[in-house]
């Protein structure tokens, strides 16, 4: 096994003539797709791996200074796509997953050929014009309560993240999730991801783009949807009537209809 297989946990299932890549949001892994990856893997080639210190990943690979920003996991994509010799990728991400992704498409587009974002955020802090959906001061006690209790943590916000209160299950699928990372690595990725700002990163983005958000989403609402649409150069916005930041877990007949509704566009 190559040292980026390894590294990452590759695994390739499926068959057809194109190729779906897909990117975790923070705190998956892999396992996070398989509401949607069987009704995908008769007619696809899918592409899953777990980030650095998540899953089944080689913690030993963890570089503090490589991935102290979002371009240190968007270079690991890109390492992915050229170790096994994609090309014309169709990239799903989600939530950070989604804007890990577009940064590779920015560093090499020719690499791919559609983005399919589920509730992606460029920026999750409220700044002067736009509404990221948290002020700073509730970032920083987030990632202090990460530092002093991260079980304690992911029994809170996994709830919080999936929204669907009627439906516990998923909440507590989430939090399994959550405690499967290394507590160390995963708090500093946690820093990365709620303290990025990429808005200024986002119209140098040409892959056609689908927006997918949920109505009622708590870490990335609507008003961020509106800004991505707006502020990408080709992009579609498709709301889902639909709660939680997870919606192919939690609405995976929906985010299934809306991703080959855009393929096949």
């Amino acid at each position: 096994m190559s040292f980026i297989r390894k590294r990452n946990n590759v695994h390739v299932l499926g068959t057809g003539p194109r190729t779906l890549l897909f990117v975790n949001g923070f705190g998956c892994d892999q396992t996070i797709w398989r509401y949607i990856t069987p009704a995908l893997s008769g007619h696809f080639q899918l592409v899953l791996f777990d980030h650095v210190g998540a899953g089944l990943s080689d913690l030993t690979a963890y570089e503090p200074d490589k991935y102290a920003s979002l371009q240190g996991y968007a270079e690991d994509v890109l390492a992915i796509c050229r170790e096994l010799e994609l090309a014309q990728v169709t990239l799903v991400g989600h939530s950070v997953g989604a804007m890990i992704g577009m940064l590779a498409a920015i560093q090499a587009p020719d690499l791919f050929e559609q983005l399919l974002l589920l509730c992606p955020s460029p920026c999750y802090l409220n700044e002067s014009g736009y509404q990221g959906g948290f002020e700073r001061q509730d970032i920083q006690d987030m990632l202090s309560f990460m530092e002093q209790d991260f079980v304690g943590w992911a029994d809170e916000f996994a709830p919080f993240l999936m929204g669907n209160p009627d439906r516990p299950s998923l909440a507590s699928e989430l939090m399994h999730s959550f405690c499967q990372n290394d507590p160390d690595i995963a708090k500093r990725f946690a820093r990365v991801t709620f303290l990025s700002d990429n808005r200024a990163d986002v119209s140098r983005c040409h892959t056609p783009c689908l927006l997918v958000q949920c109505a009622q989403d708590l870490i990335a609402p609507p008003e961020v949807g509106s800004f991505l649409a707006s502020a990408l150069p080709v992009a579609r916005l498709v709301t889902l009537p639909v709660s939680g930041h997870c919606p192919h877990v939690s609405a995976p007949t929906e985010t299934l209809e809306a991703m080959e509704s855009f393929m096949a566009a």
